[in-house]
C-alpha cells in the first residue's frame, strides 16, 4: 500500500468520526436528575437527627448527652430530658432517684415505657416506670373496647385534645401497647380507638410524660401527622437535652456484635494451640545430668541392647572370641595348638586351673541360661580375659 492509499483512508476515517461526532451533538439532550444516595452518616447513626433539626428550627436548643453523668450539670428549669433512645435495664435504682428528683425540682422528663407490667411478681423490669406508678400492657389483652371505638374515622392514630382546640392532634404511636393509671396520678393522656399511648402527670414542680413508644420521632415518621408537633408540644420554652444511652455495651459485647467470625475464629486457635500444647505421649521424662554420664554407663546400656535383641549367646560368643584374640597375642602360634593344648598354654598364661578354662570356653549351650548361670559364665570369661 503506498502514501496516497493510506492518506485517502486516514482523511476517511477523520470524515467519518467528524460526521458521528455532529450527528451525537444534534441528538443529544441535556437533562438534569437528582441522584438519591440515601441517608447521610449522619442520619444513620442519630435516628432523631431530623427531630433535632425541628427542634432547633424553632428556636430550643437541643444538646446531647450519652449518660446520666451530665444530670447534675443540667438546671431542672426551663429544661426537657428526653429519654428516648437509651436501654434502661441496667438503670440502678440510684440512677432512678437522680432522675426523678431532678423532674420534682422542675424538670421536664419524657420517657418511653420500656417493660411490661407482670401481675405475678407485681413490678416490671423498668424501675423508672414503676416508681411513677404507671404500667403498660398489651392492647390486645384488654378486655373490653371503648364503646364508641367503632365510630372513630382513625382508630390507629393516637388523639390529644386541647383546651380551646375543636380538632384533636394526631400521633403515629404503636397501638400494640397500652398505659395504664391504676393511681389516677395522670392529669393528661393521649388515646386511640382501644389504648392509652400517653400519659403526663405533675411531680413535685415538675412534669413527667410517659410514652409507649418514641418511634414517631424518628425519621421519617417525624414528617407523618402531627408527630413533630407533639415533640414541639412537649418541649416548648425550655432547652432540651437528649439522652442517647444510660449504659454502653462493654468491648466484648461490642467485639461479638460486630466482628462473630473473627472472634470465633479466634476461639478455634486458642483451642487447637491448648490441644496440642497439651498432647503427651507417656510419662515426662526428666533428662539425667550431664555429669552422670560416665562411660561404664553407656558400656552397661549397650550390653543390655545386645542381650535383649540377640540374646545370651551372642554375649557369651563375643567374650570367648576375645579371650582368644588376646591369647593369640600372648602365644604365637596359639592357633596351630590343638584345644587341649591350648587350654594348656591358656593356663600358663592366666594361671588358672585348667578346668575353669574348659568351663569358661566350652561351647555356649543353646537353652537360655538363668540369671546366675549366665552371670556366672560372665564372669567366668571376664575374669581370664582380664587375666591375659
Amino acid at each position: 500500500m503506498n502514501r496516497r492509499a493510506i492518506g485517502l483512508i486516514g482523511a476517511l476515517s477523520v470524515a467519518l468520526l467528524g460526521a458521528l461526532g455532529v450527528y451525537l451533538y444534534l441528538k443529544a439532550t441535556p437533562y438534569q436528575a437528582v441522584v438519591d444516595h440515601g441517608p447521610s452518616p449522619a442520619a444513620q447513626a442519630n435516628p432523631y437527627l431530623a427531630a433535632e433539626m425541628f427542634l432547633r428550627g424553632h428556636g430550643i436548643n437541643v444538646d446531647h448527652a450519652e449518660s446520666l453523668t451530665v444530670l447534675p450539670e443540667i438546671d431542672p428549669r426551663q429544661h426537657t430530658l428526653l429519654l428516648l433512645f437509651n436501654d434502661r435495664s441496667k438503670m440502678t435504682p440510684r440512677q432512678v432517684d437522680q432522675v426523678l428528683n431532678w423532674a420534682r425540682a422542675g424538670g421536664r422528663l419524657v420517657f418511653v415505657a420500656e417493660s411490661l407490667w407482670d401481675e405475678k411478681t407485681g413490678q416490671s423490669n423498668d424501675l423508672l416506670l414503676d416508681r411513677v406508678q404507671l404500667r403498660q400492657s398489651l392492647s390486645k389483652d384488654l378486655k373490653d373496647p371503648p364503646p364508641d371505638a367503632g365510630e372513630d374515622p382513625y382508630p390507629n392514630l393516637t388523639k390529644l385534645y386541647l383546651e380551646d382546640e375543636d380538632a384533636p392532634a394526631y400521633a403515629g404511636f404503636d397501638t400494640a401497647f397500652h398505659l395504664e393509671d391504676p393511681k389516677n396520678l395522670a392529669q393528661a393522656w393521649a388515646n386511640s380507638a382501644r389504648a392509652t399511648h400517653m400519659m403526663q402527670l405533675v411531680y413535685g414542680n415538675g412534669t413527667i410524660t410517659v410514652v409507649t413508644d418514641a418511634d414517631l420521632w424518628k425519621t421519617p415518621a417525624i414528617a407523618e401527622h402531627d408527630n413533630a408537633w407533639l415533640l414541639w408540644y412537649l418541649s416548648a420554652d425550655t432547652a432540651v437535652t437528649l439522652l442517647y444511652n444510660a449504659e454502653h455495651d462493654g468491648l466484648l459485647t461490642l467485639l461479638w456484635r460486630y466482628f462473630p467470625q473473627a472472634i470465633v475464629a479466634l476461639l478455634a486457635l486458642i483451642g487447637m494451640w491448648l490441644w496440642h500444647a497439651g498432647m503427651r505421649h507417656g510419662p515426662v521424662q526428666v533428662p539425667a545430668p550431664s555429669g552422670r554420664r560416665q562411660l561404664m554407663e553407656h558400656l552397661r546400656a549397650s550390653a543390655d541392647f545386645i542381650l535383649r535383641q540377640n540374646g545370651q549367646q551372642t554375649l557369651l560368643q563375643a567374650l570367648q572370641q576375645d579371650v582368644m584374640r588376646r591369647a593369640r597375642h600372648r602365644h604365637p602360634g596359639f592357633d596351630q595348638l590343638n584345644v587341649a593344648e591350648q587350654w594348656l598354654a591358656l593356663s600358663r598364661l592366666s594361671r588358672q586351673p585348667t578346668r575353669a578354662i574348659s568351663q569358661a570356653l566350652s561351647p555356649v549351650p543353646k537353652r537360655r541360661l538363668s540369671s546366675a548361670e549366665f552371670c556366672r559364665q560372665v564372669a567366668h570369661l571376664q575374669a581370664l580375659r582380664n587375666s591375659l
